[in-house]
């Protein structure tokens, strides 16, 4: 029988294992991520931003690098997101179970929703550093200390977190149902069929992610695009702050209900790679740390 220091692992290597996991799967995927975000701030009836005529704008403004615009502040800001994210569920988990040993797929889903509000609440003004960096024009910023005295200076500390309560709405039921998903699938499966239970292989974590990650985007997606709306707000000169029920009011009075899922194929395109490969690396380095796969 394992040990529980074996099967938990330490803090650390909790922290390392998402830490990776997320800057690999982010980097990846970081073209997919800059054309969601410009579907999702520019999109409407009048100006319809298709994928293919998104990524040629970006590539005639500002050439191939131009498609990881952003992504700098993207892995500082998902690096401590996602190892802070696994670590709080790996910990809240069996601290909330009733049986460590036997927990509960609602149980899991309590713990994943902790654990992503703790993570968005520590890292949410990199979040929106990402958002201005990802719209950003070639020159408008000459870097991200340079985006973010500019976002002090003209609109005052509280704009490092708009759009930071309708993120809550969002995370709380999206990172919920993600890992408590990906883990009873995971575990399932395993106790069912793996014979070597600590090395899941690849197809399983990417299997797992998969699902997981596309039920819960699809279920909170309307929430991630209005909180990416309000935060790119500001970022328009002389535009004024709008609150999320005005936000959500604007977008289906100019482009109908289906605005609200505006980017969501880019969206769906780029989550379903990347929550897997975490999902993946995450796995594949608790291995290489010594973190037992707990079935």
């Amino acid at each position: 029988m394992q040990s529980k220091e074996n099967t938990q692992g330490w803090w650390w290597k909790q922290l390392a294992s998402g830490a990776v996991a997320g800057v690999v799967s982010r980097t990846v995927t970081a073209p997919l991520d800059r054309i969601k975000v410009f579907q999702q701030v520019h999109d409407c009836r009048n100006n319809r931003v298709n994928m293919f005529g998104g990524f040629r704008a970006m590539l005639n403004e500002g050439g191939l690098s131009s498609l990881w615009r952003g992504n700098g502040v993207n892995v500082l800001k998902v690096a401590p997101e996602t190892a802070i994210r696994f670590m709080a569920f790996e910990q809240l988990k069996n601290k909330l179970a009733r049986d460590p040993e036997n927990v509960k797929i609602h149980e899991r889903f309590v713990a994943g929703s902790l654990a992503g509000v703790t993570a968005l609440t520590t890292v949410y003004p990199m979040e929106v550093l990402k958002t201005r960096m990802v719209l950003r024009t070639t020159a408008q910023y000459s870097g991200m200390m340079d985006c973010a005295k500019k976002i002090l200076k003209e609109e005052g500390a509280k704009a490092f977190y708009r759009g930071c309560f309708t993120s809550m709405l969002s995370v709380v039921p999206a990172v919920g149902l993600d890992l408590a998903l990906y883990e009873s699938l995971k575990n399932r499966w395993l106790s069912r069929h793996a014979e070597d239970r600590a090395n899941p292989g690849m197809l399983l974590p990417l299997g797992c992610g998969i699902v997981s990650s596309s039920t819960a985007r699809l279920a909170t997606y309307p929430l991630s695009l209005v909180s990416t709306v309000m935060q790119a707000q500001e970022s328009q000169k002389g535009s004024e702050p709008v609150s999320m029920i005005k936000t959500v009011k604007n977008i289906k009075q100019n482009d109908g209900f289906f605005g609200l899922y505006r980017g969501l194929t880019a969206s769906l395109m780029k989550s379903i790679p990347a929550i897997s490969i975490t999902y993946m690396v995450y796995e594949k380095m608790r291995q290489f740390l010594g973190i037992a796969t707990k079935p």
